[in-house]
C-alpha cells in the first residue's frame, strides 16, 4: 500500500503528465507483502516496540502503516504500554498533503479498531506522519532501528533541476542516470544504528546497472546484505506494473549470512509466512518449493561492479567456488584477459590485398568468423600496422606504400577522435599493436556468443576488438581451454553478464575476470589429460564433468 510513487512538490511542481501521475497513478504494494517485509526484519509484537524506531521515507496512501500500527497495538497489549508510548515509534514521510491526511487517517482507523481512545489516537497519528522530503531532511530526523517501505521509483533527470541539484548534493550514490529510489537506499542505510535493519520492495536493477555501482560499494563496505528475494513474476501490487521487484534486507552490521531467494507466480500470502519461518529458522541450508526456492551463503558477493543474477542454488555455488578459488586473472599465474585492437577505422586499417602496403606492415588478424567452428580457421584479414615493435609510430617516408595508402584516407583518418585530439599521429590505431601478443598461445573469445566459446591461437595472430584473449605463463592452454568450454566457467558469465536478444551473452574482459578456477598444479594428471582432450573434441560434457571434479562439485544447480 506504500507506492510506487511520481512525486513533486507545491514549490518545485513536476511537468503536468507527472504531476497526474502522483494524483491518480499510484501503485499500493499488497498488504501480505508488507506483513512479509516486516517478518523478515522481525518486527513483531514480541518485541517492545514502543521502544524502537521505525521509519518509512515514502509513506502514500499509508498501507505499510496500517499494519505496523496493528503490530505496535499488538506489542503495547502484550508488554502493558498504554499506545502514546508509541509516540516516537514512527516516521513516515510524504511529499504531498493529501497522501499524509490518507496516511493518518488510516492509523487512526487502525488504532481505534483496536480498541484506543480516539485523543490518543489523533495524538500518535500526527506525530508519526509528516509532510517532507525525506531525502532532504535533517540526519536527526532520520536516526532508525528499522527502515522499511516501497521507495519512489523515477528517473533522476525526470526530477526539477533544483531538486535534482540538492538530491546530487545530499546523496553521494546517485551518479550518472540513476533512479531516485538509489537516494532513498543510502539515506535509509545511513540513518540506521547499529544492529538496523533495511526492508524495501523494490526494483532490482540497481544489483546490476552502472548507476547502481555507488550504492553496491556502500552496501559491500560498511553493510550486511541479508537478503535478495526476487519477485519478478508475483503480483506484489495492487495493480499490474512492470517493476522488477525484489526485497532486499540490509543490516547495519558486518556481513553475514546472505539468503539469494527466487519466487514463482504461485508465491503467496501462505507461501511468504512459509518463507518468513524458514528464513528466521537456523535450519536447512536451502529449500525449493513450487512457490519460491532459496539458499543460504556464508555472505554476500563482495563485488562492487555487478552482483550476479541465478538461481538460488547456483548463487551459492558461484560464492562457494568465489571463496574457494582465484580469479581466472591471477599475476600468480601470469593470467591475463584483454581486448583486441580498435582502429578507429576498420575499412582503411583491414584488409585481405598482401600487396597493399609493404610486406612488414602487414599482421596477420584473427577475426570473429576465424574462430565459427571451434578451430581458428584464419580467413587472410591483415592489419595494416603503423607500429614498430618497439611500440612508436613508424616513419611514413620509409615506407612509400603505406604512406601513399594512408594519405589516401587521410581525410577519414584525420577526422577520427584521436587523430584530433593528437593531430601529429593522425595515422595512428586508437590502440597499440603489443607485438609480444602475436607470437603468444592465447585464447580467443568472441564478444556476443549463446555458449562460452573458447578457441586456441597457436601463435601468429593478432586478435580483432571484438575478440577477447587470454594469456597465461602457467597454465597449459588447452588444460585451461578444457574448464572455460565447461558449463561451470560459463555459469560465471551467465550470472554477471549482460544478455542480449534471444540469450545470447557478451563475452566481455569484466565478466571473463569473474571466472574462478584452481591452481594449475592442483589439478591431477588425469583431469589434465581429460580436460585437454574435451577441450580439442569441443566436448562440452566431457569438459564438464572434468570441470566439476576438479572443483569438487557433484553437479550443476539449473
Amino acid at each position: 500500500m506504500a507506492t510506487i510513487a511520481l512525486f513533486g512538490t507545491d514549490d518545485l511542481p513536476l511537468p503536468a503528465s507527472l504531476q497526474e501521475a502522483v494524483e491518480h497513478g499510484e501503485v499500493f504494494t499488497r498488504a501480505w507483502v508488507v506483513e512479509l517485509i516486516l517478518d523478515l526484519l522481525g518486527y513483531t509484537p514480541d518485541k517492545d516496540l514502543c521502544d524502537l524506531r521505525l521509519t518509512e521515507p515514502a509513506c502514500g496512501g499509508g498501507a505499510f502503516l496500517g499494519v505496523v500500527a496493528s503490530r505496535i497495538s499488538a506489542s503495547c497489549r502484550l508488554h502493558g504500554r498504554p499506545v502514546t508510548d508509541a509516540i516516537d515509534a514512527v516516521r513516515a514521510f510524504d511529499l504531498l498533503d493529501h497522501n499524509v491526511e490518507l496516511s493518518r487517517g488510516l492509523v487512526r482507523q487502525t488504532l481505534q479498531d483496536e480498541g484506543w481512545k480516539q485523543k490518543d489516537v489523533k495524538r500518535v497519528a500526527a506525530a508519526w506522519v509528516r509532510q517532507g522530503d525525506y531525502l532532504l531532511q535533517a540526519d536527526e530526523e532520520h536516526r532508525a532501528d528499522y527502515v522499511v517501505g516501497n521507495p519512489p521509483y523515477i528517473r533522476l533527470e525526470d526530477v526539477p533541476d533544483a531538486r535534482m541539484a540538492a538530491y546530487r548534493d545530499s546523496c553521494a550514490t546517485m551518479g550518472g542516470r540513476a533512479d531516485i529510489y538509489v537516494g532513498f537506499y543510502e539515506v535509509a542505510l545511513r540513518s540506521l544504528t547499529p544492529g538496523g535493519k533495511l526492508g524495501f520492495i523494490c526494483a532490482d536493477r540497481w544489483m546490476r546497472n552502472q548507476y547502481g555501482r555507488r550504492l553496491r560499494r556502500m552496501v559491500t563496505s560498511d553493510f550486511s546484505m541479508d537478503l535478495a528475494l526476487v519477485m519478478h513474476e508475483v503480483d506484489a501490487f495492487d495493480e499490474q506494473v512492470s517493476a522488477y521487484p525484489a526485497i532486499t534486507v540490509i543490516s547495519n552490521r558486518r556481513q553475514g549470512v546472505a539468503v539469494a531467494a527466487d519466487t514463482t507466480r504461485s508465491f503467496g500470502a501462505e507461501q511468504a509466512r512459509d518463507f518468513a519461518a524458514w528464513y528466521a529458522a537456523d535450519g536447512p541450508a536451502s529449500v525449493a518449493t513450487a512457490a519460491y526456492q532459496a539458499a543460504r551463503m556464508p555472505h554476500w558477493f563482495p563485488e562492487e561492479d555487478s552482483w550476479p543474477a541465478a538461481s538460488p542454488a547456483r548463487l551459492a555455488v558461484l560464492e562457494e567456488l568465489t571463496e574457494r578459488f582465484r580469479p581466472l586473472e591471477d599475476a600468480g599465474t601470469g593470467t591475463r584477459v584483454g581486448i583486441g585492437i580498435a582502429t578507429g577505422a576498420d575499412k582503411v586499417f583491414l584488409t585481405q590485398d598482401k600487396g597493399l602496403v609493404e610486406d612488414d606492415r602487414l599482421l596477420p588478424m584473427a577475426m570473429v568468423r576465424d574462430t565459427t567452428s571451434g578451430k581458428l580457421d584464419w580467413t587472410g584479414t591483415y592489419l595494416v600496422n603503423p607500429w614498430t615493435a618497439d611500440g612508436d609510430l613508424v616513419d611514413l617516408t620509409a615506407y612509400p606504400r603505406l604512406a601513399r595508402h594512408f594519405e589516401k584516407h587521410s581525410e577519414v583518418l584525420r577526422r577520427r577522435y584521436v587523430a584530433v585530439k593528437q593531430p601529429q599521429r593522425w595515422y595512428k590505431t586508437i590502440d597499440k599493436v603489443d607485438h609480444r601478443l602475436t607470437r603468444r598461445q592465447k585464447l580467443l573469445f568472441p564478444d556476443m556468443k549463446l555458449r562460452i566459446h573458447p578457441v586456441l591461437d597457436e601463435g601468429g595472430l593478432y586478435p580483432h576488438h571484438n575478440l577477447y584473449f587470454l594469456v597465461s605463463d602457467t597454465w597449459d592452454m588447452r588444460v585451461l581451454g578444457g574448464l572455460l568450454l565447461s558449463k561451470v566457467a560459463e555459469a560465471f558469465v551467465d550470472a554477471y553478464a549482460v544478455k542480449m536478444r534471444g540469450g545470447t551473452l557478451r563475452f566481455q574482459a569484466q565478466y571473463l575476470r569473474k571466472i574462478r578456477v584452481p591452481d594449475p598444479g592442483s589439478i591431477g594428471e588425469s583431469d589434465r589429460e581429460a580436460l585437454a582432450q574435451a577441450f580439442e573434441r569441443r566436448d562440452v560434457k566431457a569438459a564438464t564433468d572434468a570441470a566439476l571434479r576438479v572443483y569438487g562439485l557433484t553437479a550443476l544447480p539449473d
